[in-house]
């Protein structure tokens, strides 16, 4: 396998774009970015103006002076046109991320995770942003809930708008993790809050289940490799560990039974980051899977060129039958670096 040299994306000087920047992922990112790097403009793209006040508290401008917050809605083409005027990247976060929520609002989800990526592509190539990386999930592969569909017609959306562009200096990406570990509506602070308030018993869906794992730290500097990596239409996956869930309530209360609640509408026993089909198309690096466009129009240098070894044809990258598995001592390591 080849050992490719992933080149750091140069953020010095640059205009940044977060959009959902003041999610868990987006509050990671912007930390991260004004600790190491020196942007000329990192503006915080959201809807929710008590988010933003409270980030605004931890990270003020007056001491940040590259930091800009923006409220606006993923969903209004004209404010995003307005926000990324002179912008050279965005990172996607925006989102309705929640399963049930998903399924008991389809038409809401619909308008942020679809149409709200198709405002995202537009208003960068009518800004000539230089690079687009757009979030997605595990769940976008093979979808069974609407949340998932609405991630999957998004990321055609970002792979095809390198077509849509017309220009090989704007390029749009996707990045696609699992689960991040104690990100807000996770099952960690779920876990954590329940065993606080002294519970019987922790819930299980189904003694069968298993999820990859991903720390927010993990998570903010793979995206940030990806945007110095791609090519343009690629879908980056890292490889990251899975866990049982059973051995995840363990690891936190040893002590605890488990109660077997039932599958949630939409939920899968297992996830899949790459399919058997996306196979004819993947190429693996040491660290990550890169699925690459497989149509007519895609004329960029493939991984592969560069020594990356295609994947074997029927190969499926799943949570069951991951190769890297967490133990209670590696939850522990990566809940202790995620600060929980």
């Amino acid at each position: 396998m080849a050992t490719l040299t992933i080149p750091k994306p140069e953020l010095d000087g640059k205009s940044i774009l977060v959009t959902g920047g003041t999610g868990s992922f987006g509050r990671a990112l912007t930390r991260h970015i004004l600790q190491n790097h020196n942007p000329r403009r990192l503006a915080i793209f959201s809807r929710d103006e008590l988010k933003q006040w409270e980030m605004a508290s931890e990270l003020p401008i007056e001491r940040h002076p590259c930091l800009r917050y923006f409220i606006g809605d993923v969903r209004d083409p004209a404010r995003l046109d307005m926000a990324m005027r002179g912008v050279d990247y965005v990172v996607h976060a925006a989102a309705l991320k929640q399963v049930p929520t998903a399924e008991y609002n389809p038409f809401e989800c619909i308008h942020t995770n679809v149409i709200g990526a198709e405002n995202i592509v537009q208003a960068a190539i009518r800004n000539r942003v230089q690079r687009v990386i757009a979030l997605s999930t595990d769940k976008a592969a093979n979808p069974i809930n609407l949340y998932g569909a609405s991630k999957l017609a998004s990321d055609k959306i970002f792979v095809a708008a390198n077509n849509l562009s017309g220009s090989p200096d704007i390029l749009f990406a996707v990045v696609r993790y699992g689960n991040v570990i104690g990100s807000r509506g996770s099952v960690v602070p779920l876990f954590r809050d329940l065993i606080a308030k002294g519970t019987d018993a922790l819930p299980i869906t189904d003694e069968r289940m298993t999820r990859f794992w991903i720390t927010l730290a993990q998570g903010v500097q793979f995206v940030l490799s990806c945007l110095g990596l791609t090519r343009g239409g690629e879908i980056f996956v890292p490889k990251i560990p899975s866990m049982r869930m059973v051995d995840l309530a363990k690891a936190m209360a040893p002590q605890l039974p488990h109660k077997v609640v039932g599958i949630r509408p939409g939920e899968k026993l297992h996830e899949v980051m790459v399919t058997e089909d996306d196979s004819r198309s993947t190429v693996e690096l040491p660290d990550r899977y890169v699925i690459e466009p497989a149509f007519h129009w895609w004329k960029r240098r493939s991984f592969a060129e560069d020594g990356a070894a295609p994947v074997a044809d029927g190969f499926r990258y799943a949570s069951d039958t991951n190769r890297q598995w967490l133990d209670v001592d590696g939850l522990n390591r990566m809940l202790r670096e995620s600060g929980l």
